[in-house]
């Protein structure tokens, strides 16, 4: 199955793309096979994301039980300002996002 992960202010930013398409089934392997070809800095963005898979909030279930259908489209959603998390995304040296605590809780680009 063919997936499409879009991926949404940090996240995009992390990932270098708008969006990707992935072969995967559950949500666990679409991320997964996103992580793969990606650096220690994209995981840990991603890793701090919420997910909406075909217009569905995932919340607190487990990634492996989130099935994924032909053409799901999966949105990849950092924290944001009075989101989930305290969080902020830096750009370093060498095109190196990294992602720290801290801050007011929104994504610095």
């Amino acid at each position: 199955m063919v997936a499409l992960l879009r991926y949404w202010a940090g996240a995009r930013a992390a990932a270098g793309v708008a969006e990707e398409s992935v072969d995967a089934s559950t949500l666990d392997v679409a991320l997964d096979a996103a992580r793969g070809p990606r650096d220690a800095a994209f995981a840990r963005v991603v890793g701090a994301c919420a997910f909406v898979v075909d217009e569905h909030p995932v919340g607190s279930t487990p990634h492996d039980q989130v099935s994924l259908t032909p053409d799901s489209v999966v949105e990849v959603l950092p924290p944001f300002a009075g989101g989930a998390g305290d969080f902020r995304l830096s750009a370093g040296g060498a095109g190196d996002i990294g992602l720290s605590a801290g801050g007011s809780g929104m994504i610095d680009r």
